[in-house]
């Protein structure tokens, strides 16, 4: 295909589907108007909240949430940004009136109340440490609602104001990194991650001042607000503090509660080992979760157990970021100057949240299921990495089990690593790689990802062990077959650095146009897209995206 037939096919795209903000075609029926819409807080009324009322900050003790009320944007307010498959699939609202309606507006900016809002009160391990009583610090529940899908789904407000958990923050989120949570929680969604969804972004001219590299440079940052789902915002430092305060009763009552919510088909909420079965299959899911991070190149940058769900879903984007080279040290936090949180150590960061979960519980437990527990997490390594290799298998395009796989994956990722070739479209370019190139370590000039990764004197090596293993499984595979294979499972689009802060940018300068695209473009990551291509979406990334550094002031 010709650079101007792609050209010409992107602008053509773009003319045929271009909207203000969001555009993809809806698949839901009986979508509501948002003026009959309605939902509930059904949790609320099951879980102890605070008797004061009020937004200053406080220690909380003896609840599960404060009573406190958004404080809305004030200057200039528009909504920019809608996901119309979140808002249509999750919460049953008409796209066309939602874009046009002034209240959906003051709902997404929290100056529309439907229901009671409250902040939840959780603590955690912050880098390690215990930090105490931490809580939504500039987030609002506003309750739940059951879709026609039969799925629950916690409504929630970011960067709508101080609660008492705001410490010494001002409640509010920039809006640099409200559209980096936007378009990550929906990418990832599609790539098939479990995580927490975005549907809104309302934008204003309100400022905050922050220090984005903490380099001492004060500026003013416009502000926003997210309007994000999921199906529940528990964490492990919903329990942990409860159990660090000694409230014991409610702890239990918490546990109760997520059982029956949200793991009613799959732990028995009346059986004396409850408890335990909660946290095997805790355990097991956050391993799922912590695979897929993997097998994508995702780091999520900041996993405190109070950014870690108990339903094992990715929230709380902050200074998150996909590899362009592979780099197992790679580091999204520019605040993490240890790297406790690079790429290759998410593993074991996980492994310490459950044992912080584990504490967290203990009082619950009895000696015997205490014992369970700690043979389960010590099984947490192997569990992972025969995960892990599985996951790799599938990205490679290979059937069945043979034990030089692990080699196979691993000496691949140190040629990555070596030649500095880019983890997406190494593996995406796998596809496009015919069998008799494989068999004489050719490789077709389109194909830089690959060509990057063959500059390695172990190139050639590795090329005939793969062939091998191909054919040694299926002797009559074909080209289109291996390229289905693959290409069902390496995304060729994710949302990297530079794409994000182009985004951004922009909309600095008020243009949603490549934050609306980008958008759209992840919702197909597995697919080719003229727009994508024309924008260079699959291209190697440029130079000045080596210098991006993204921080957890927000």
């Amino acid at each position: 295909m010709s650079r101007y037939t792609i050209k010409l096919q992107a602008l053509i795209s773009l003319f045929l589907c271009l909207e203000p903000i969001g555009g993809e075609k809806s698949s839901y029926l009986h979508n509501k108007p948002f003026s009959s819409w309605s939902f509930n807080s059904h949790l609320l009324h099951q879980l102890p909240v605070e008797d004061y009322e009020g937004n200053f900050v406080r220690q909380v003790h003896n609840c599960v949430f404060s009573h406190v009320r958004p404080t809305p944007l004030q200057k200039g307010v528009q909504l920019k940004l809608l996901s119309r498959n979140a808002l249509e699939s999750c919460l049953d609202i008409d796209f066309t009136d939602a874009r046009s309606s002034k209240k959906f507006l003051d709902f997404a900016n929290g100056r529309l109340l439907l229901n009671e809002s409250h902040a939840h009160r959780y603590g955690g391990h912050q880098f390690g440490e215990w930090a105490g009583q931490l809580g939504d610090g500039r987030a609002h529940l506003l309750g739940e609602y059951f879709s026609q899908q039969g799925e629950r789904w916690e409504l929630q407000l970011k960067g709508s104001g101080r609660t008492p958990y705001s410490r010494h923050g001002d409640g509010r989120a920039v809006l640099r990194s409200s559209i980096r949570e936007f378009l990550s929680s929906e990418a990832m969604h599609h790539l098939g991650v479990p995580t927490s969804r975005a549907v809104s972004l309302v934008v204003s001219d309100d400022v905050v001042k922050r220090d984005p590299l903490y380099n001492g440079t004060v500026v003013e940052e416009k502000t926003a607000i997210v309007l994000r789902l999921a199906p529940s915002w528990f964490r492990f430092g919903s329990l942990e503090i409860l159990s660090k305060s000694g409230e014991i009763n409610l702890l239990s009552t918490v546990l109760d509660f997520i059982m029956r919510n949200h793991f009613a088909a799959s732990v028995d909420v009346h059986h004396p080992d409850r408890y335990l079965q909660l946290f095997e299959l805790v355990q097991r899911e956050t391993i799922d979760m912590v695979v897929k991070w993997m097998k994508f190149g995702f780091a999520h940058g900041v996993c405190n157990t109070d950014n870690f769900s108990l339903m094992s879903i990715t929230i709380d984007y902050g200074p998150f970021g996909f590899l362009d080279s592979y780099d197992p040290l790679f580091i999204p936090n520019l605040s993490d100057d240890g790297g406790r949180y690079a790429l290759h150590r998410q593993p074991s960061v996980a492994l310490f949240n459950l044992r912080k979960l584990f504490y967290a519980i203990s009082p619950l437990l009895n000696s015997t299921q205490k014992s369970i527990i700690k043979t389960k997490l010590k099984a947490f390594n192997e569990e992972y990495q025969t995960k892990l290799v599985s996951a790799f298998r599938q990205k490679l395009g290979l059937v069945g089990d043979d034990r030089g796989d692990v080699m196979l994956v691993a000496s691949l990722l140190h040629l990555m690593n070596e030649t500095q070739a880019d983890f997406t479209m190494t593996f995406r370019q796998l596809g496009a790689w015919r069998l008799n190139e494989i068999a004489t370590a050719i490789i077709p000039n389109h194909l830089w990802a690959l060509a990057d990764l063959s500059k390695h004197s172990l190139f050639s090596s590795w090329c005939s062990a793969y062939y091998k293993r191909i054919l040694g499984a299926e002797p009559s595979l074909t080209d289109q077959q291996r390229s289905t294979r693959l290409y069902a499972v390496n995304p060729r689009y994710i949302l990297r650095n530079w794409m994000a802060e182009s985004a951004i940018r922009m909309a600095e300068n008020g243009d949603y146009s490549e934050a609306w695209r980008i958008h759209m473009v992840l919702q197909r990551p597995f697919e080719e897209q003229a727009p994508a291509e024309y924008s260079g979406y699959a291209n190697r990334p440029p130079k000045w995206a080596r210098k991006l550094l993204v921080s957890c002031s927000s």
